[in-house]
């Protein structure tokens, strides 16, 4: 059987993205439900912020003026009661960080830099004028763009959401992805483990990866290695769900069968990647859902669902794919490679007196999920590199941009 050329993982990934339709479907929810959601709409601010003139700082609001030493307590501007008399040139009002500035006032001398004697405040350092003042809109302005179509909320977007009025946000609705596992080797995690089997363990982590985006997960089991039952299953879930991922039956072996039915029910755009861990993926539609058939191996199946299968995912949700989070790394030991298979390695990273320094975490056969445990990255070897010495410089992908 004539093989085809596999394609580079930026090829793929290019491929995929292309293939990848718009999200189906909005929705609006509260803000406070709106975590890990992604923006269907640009989120402008309802008000300035601040909405007012305000302190930076707890001290003393007064109107400046040139040779200034002291002035006379007048009132006080705290946070939520804002000081509504007038300040005249020479007076102040005591202020609290946040509060407002009373209207007849510019400046904020910190309560560190002045002594109060009575009503007479004296300021052992003059500020210069619009000193430790906050001015109405410095954060952002009615209407400005809070967060972008197309961004996934974080923390920090709900927060400044909130801030600046917003309530509620239309964001896009939940892409549905079905998760199998395919052979007949396999078995659920708890029973009595048969002879020549093994647990099933890639439907179990490409569930949790798919469980830190906004995705609905069906998690829909095992294929068993037959080729009618294959067909109904990857049938079944193409009229409900939108993307389809399996782990396994994509290689050249006998029972390597679900490659075979996607080309039998739909088609198949391409089938083998320039790649190592995870060279076998085929990737295609049945029907108006995209399939992905990610390897088999535990590794490699982890692997390929970081570097394809969860930009395509991002996608699908509506967010702008951006390519992952790269460090350059020194190697603190050699690492052997044999040019021709672009490759990523389970390393550990660390930063010290000496930089930032990478290494792997042992044998990186495909099978070995307990390399992961030590591992906070992947080691990229572009497929031109051979053998590299300790100390050559290699980028690392972090998995804190990978995984979450």
């Amino acid at each position: 059987m004539s093989l085809p050329t596999p394609l580079d993982i930026e090829a793929a990934r290019q491929r995929i993205l292309a293939r990848i339709p718009a999200p189906q479907g909005v929705e609006r929810i509260a803000v406070d439900q709106a975590m890990g959601r992604v923006a269907a709409q640009d989120c402008r601010a309802r008000t300035d912020l601040p909405p007012f003139d305000s302190s930076a700082m707890d001290g003393y609001a007064f109107r400046w003026r040139p040779g200034l030493t002291e002035l006379r307590l007048t009132g006080a501007s705290l946070a939520g009661h804002p000081f509504t008399g007038r300040v005249a040139g020479g007076e102040a009002v005591r202020i609290t960080t946040g509060a407002a500035l009373p209207g007849d006032c510019d400046t904020v001398v910190i309560q560190e830099d002045c002594a109060l004697s009575g009503p007479v405040l004296s300021l052992h350092t003059v500020p210069s004028r619009g000193a430790n003042v906050r001015q109405q809109g410095h954060d952002l302005r009615q209407g400005d763009i809070v967060a972008a179509q197309g961004r996934r909320l974080n923390a920090f977007d709900i927060g400044s959401l909130a801030a600046a009025g917003i309530d509620a946000a239309t964001v896009f609705a939940r892409p549905r992805i079905a998760v199998f596992s395919s052979g007949d080797e396999l078995q659920s995690p708890g029973t009595a483990l048969a002879h020549g089997n093994i647990y099933d363990s890639n439907r179990y982590a490409v569930a949790s990866l798919l469980s830190q985006l906004p995705v609905e997960v069906r998690n829909m089991g095992v294929l068993a290695d037959d080729a009618s039952a294959i067909a109904d299953a990857l049938a079944g879930a193409s009229a409900e769900c939108q993307l389809i991922l399996t782990s396994g039956g994509v290689s050249v072996g006998d029972a390597d069968l679900v490659k075979s039915t996607l080309e039998r029910l739909g088609e198949l755009d391409f089938w083998r990647l320039n790649l190592k861990p995870g060279k076998p993926l085929a990737f295609g539609r049945i029907g108006e859902a995209r399939l992905m058939g990610l390897p088999g191996n535990p590794v490699s199946t982890i692997v390929t669902y970081l570097l394809l299968a969860k930009p395509a995912i991002e996608a699908l949700c509506g967010m702008a794919p951006q390519k992952p989070l790269t460090l350059r790394c020194q190697l603190s030991q050699a690492v052997r490679h044999k040019p021709g298979r672009e490759e990523y390695l389970r390393g550990t990273a660390t930063t010290g007196k000496d930089g930032a320094q990478v290494r792997p975490t042992g044998d990186q056969s495909s099978n070995r999920m307990s390399t992961f445990a030590a591992a906070n990255c992947l080691i990229r070897i572009p497929k031109t590199e051979a053998d590299l010495p300790a100390g050559a410089w290699v980028e690392t992908l972090p998995f804190a941009g990978l995984v979450s």
